[in-house]
């Protein structure tokens, strides 16, 4: 029975995302190509299809949601969700560098530098009052990564907030936020390169890193140094979504289309598996935004 009414719920969010789409893009929008192919006449999604390209932002540096390799290929579950979305559109798709300090930036930027930014991006009450947020894709929340001799040491904030002990963030970002609010006693110390700070860790550089549920499990798995002894108590919980600017109401229906679609037909979950992320969208009620 439960299963029944977990099948109802899905089915209803995605009848009810799909009806969404369809009112910002109803038959009065859209015109047929020489192809007879259906193209929007107005709004965000029809300057992409004009285009014919989809520009993503991402900051590449967040294994293994969104990495960018020295000879420039981009992988990772934010990357292949971006792809998705391309697809649906029916576009290529090009990634355009951006940072956490200058994310929201970039994202309101004019002119605009791309459409829409992806890979681990935590919804928050402050991103959506100042722009679009998609709905869910992702659960996350905030935990360490320390030695893995230093398992033991650190089992809670309280072991974690001690002078003597270094804690390393990125710059600009949630990890930093969290981590000057939660943190009153130990050393912080900001590191530039996100990708960079678990091997600083690892080498003694600092004793512990905040990060995500979703990124710590990549560098435990490929680093037998490093270890995430809190990684099944998250300090926080919330989700990852698509972020954009206002105005693009009908890109954001399609986005959040794609999401619903994707947890309808297993294809999200999948994707979890594929990247050793824990799924979280059986109980939808124990991860609120």
């Amino acid at each position: 029975m439960k299963r029944y009414k977990l099948w109802v719920l899905t089915v209803w969010l995605v009848l009810g995302s799909l009806s969404a789409l369809a009112s910002c893009t109803n038959s009065d929008n859209w015109v047929h190509d020489q192809e007879g192919t259906d193209v929007p006449r107005t709004g965000k999604i029809a300057q992409i299809v004009e285009r014919g390209k989809l520009l993503v932002g991402t900051t590449g540096d967040y294994r293994p949601l969104s990495y960018r390799e020295a000879e420039g290929n981009y992988w990772g579950f934010g990357i292949e969700m971006a792809e998705k979305i391309a697809q649906r559109i029916g576009v290529d798709i090009t990634f355009v560098p951006t940072s956490w300090p200058t994310l929201s930036a970039d994202v309101m930027a004019d002119p605009q530098t791309f459409d829409f930014a992806i890979g681990g991006i935590t919804i928050t009450d402050t991103r959506k009052t100042a722009m679009l947020m998609s709905d869910g894709y992702l659960c996350n929340g905030k935990t360490i990564l320390c030695r893995a001799g230093d398992a033991q040491r650190f089992q809670s904030l309280a072991d974690i907030d001690k002078p003597e002990v270094c804690v390393m963030v990125n710059p600009g970002g949630l990890n930093e936020k969290f981590a000057r609010e939660q943190l009153s006693h130990a050393t912080i110390v900001v590191y530039p390169q996100n990708e960079e700070i678990p091997s600083q860790v690892a080498e003694g550089h600092a004793d512990v890193m905040i990060t995500e549920i979703t990124e710590a499990p990549w560098y435990v798995q490929n680093d037998t140094r490093l270890a995430a002894p809190l990684l099944s108590t998250p300090f926080t919980h919330g989700e990852i979504g698509v972020l954009m600017r206002k105005g693009q109401d009908d890109l954001l229906a399609l986005v959040n289309a794609v999401i619903a679609q994707m947890k309808a037909d297993g294809s999200l979950r999948k994707l979890h598996e594929k990247y050793g992320l824990v799924y979280g969208y059986d109980r939808p009620e124990e991860h609120s935004k």
